[in-house]
């Protein structure tokens, strides 16, 4: 069993730029496809990226193309998602998971309580 916690979520301007990293204990991240979902309120989780075991390869939304980036630290057991160019719809929870990605879909079996990014205009 893995536990996920996310940090580094808050207020930023439009264009501003967070970091938010998701810090894993009690299992090795190179066991999981790690993923970051995002969920506005009345919605359905959205993957925003999605990155493999062994970080070599990442998955990323048209929506956040270009302007995330996810990164991992085995050895840290951390995930990170450095969010750039933020945009006021980018304004959600955001949420790491632990998951396998089999086939073409990911499929998330531990979460994380959420971090909130909220980005003003």
């Amino acid at each position: 069993q893995v536990q996920l916690v996310e940090s580094g979520g808050g207020l930023v301007q439009a264009g501003g730029s967070l970091r938010l990293s998701c810090a894993a204990s009690g299992r090795t991240l190179s066991s999981y496809d790690m993923g970051w979902f995002r969920q506005a309120p009345g919605k359905d989780r959205e993957l925003v990226s999605r990155i493999s075991r062994s970080g070599s390869s990442a998955y990323y939304a048209d929506s956040v193309k270009g302007r995330f980036t996810t990164s991992k630290d085995n050895a840290k057991t951390t995930v990170y998602l450095q969010m750039n160019s933020l945009k006021p719809e980018d304004t959600v929870v955001y949420y790491c998971a632990a998951g396998t990605y089999y086939g073409v879909t990911y499929y998330p079996n531990h979460w994380g309580q959420g971090t909130q990014v909220t980005v003003s205009s």
